[in-house]
Parts: structure tokens; C-alpha cells; sequence
């Protein structure tokens, strides 16, 4: 990833949180899921390391660290981003999407699976570009 790509990923990356504190996009009711039960803690710890990092990159602005390397430093937190994003997809697409099927939905609740895991594929798409 060049350091371009890297600051128009970060420009073009939606939004953390909304004026109410929800997420963009999020559903509005409560839902679980226990499809990522088993690449739970490889989850957690991919996210408490981008975490650690994020404020690596914060003490670098604060130290007026030379531009390239904070890039260096975005562009390794975007592919780790990338990289959760897509497992826990995958655990969504075996265990929620694929136990759905198995279970012999209906076609309307099929037809509103697809609707949705296209949609979730299409966000992540183009956030993570």
C-alpha cells in the first residue's frame, strides 16, 4: 500500500460513531451472535494490538514524528483492521449465514440473509478497499 493509498483509505473511512454514539449503519435493535465463538480471543487480541498501536501513532503526532513513518505505522493499523474484518466475516458466513441455511430457512428469511451479507460485504469493501 503506498502512503496515497494509505491517507485516502483513512480519508474515506467512515465514520466511528454517529451524534447519538451508534454506530453508522448498525441496527437498531440488539442482536448476538456466537458464529466468531471460536476465533473469539484471536479477535480481542488483534483489536487490544491495533488499539496499542492507535496510541502509538498518537504519541507520534504528538512527537511531531516525521510523516512518512506515521503512515508507515496507518497503512500496518488498516491492513490489521482488514485482516479482523475479513475473520470475522468469514465466521459470520460459516456460522450465521451458512447455519441459517442448514436449519431450512424459509425463502423470504434466505432472500433478507443475502440481502444483509451483501450489504455487510459491500460496507467492508469500501472501507477497507
Amino acid at each position: 500500500m503506498t502512503t496515497t493509498d494509505a491517507k485516502n483509505a483513512i480519508d474515506q473511512a467512515a465514520p466511528l460513531d454517529t451524534d447519538d454514539g451508534t454506530l453508522p449503519d448498525a441496527p437498531k435493535t440488539q442482536r448476538s451472535s456466537t458464529s466468531y465463538a471460536h476465533d473469539k480471543a484471536k479477535i480481542l487480541a488483534r483489536l487490544r494490538r491495533m488499539e496499542g498501536q492507535v496510541r502509538g501513532v498518537q504519541r507520534m503526532v504528538e512527537g511531531d514524528e516525521y510523516c512518512l513513518d506515521i503512515l508507515t505505522q496507518l497503512s500496518a493499523i488498516i491492513a490489521a483492521a482488514r485482516q479482523t474484518g475479513l475473520l470475522v466475516l468469514e465466521d459470520h458466513v460459516r456460522g450465521c449465514v451458512a447455519g441459517t441455511w442448514q436449519e431450512g430457512a424459509d425463502d423470504e428469511t434466505r432472500e433478507e440473509l443475502m440481502t444483509e451479507l451483501m450489504g455487510a460485504i459491500d460496507r467492508f469493501g469500501r472501507s477497507v478497499g
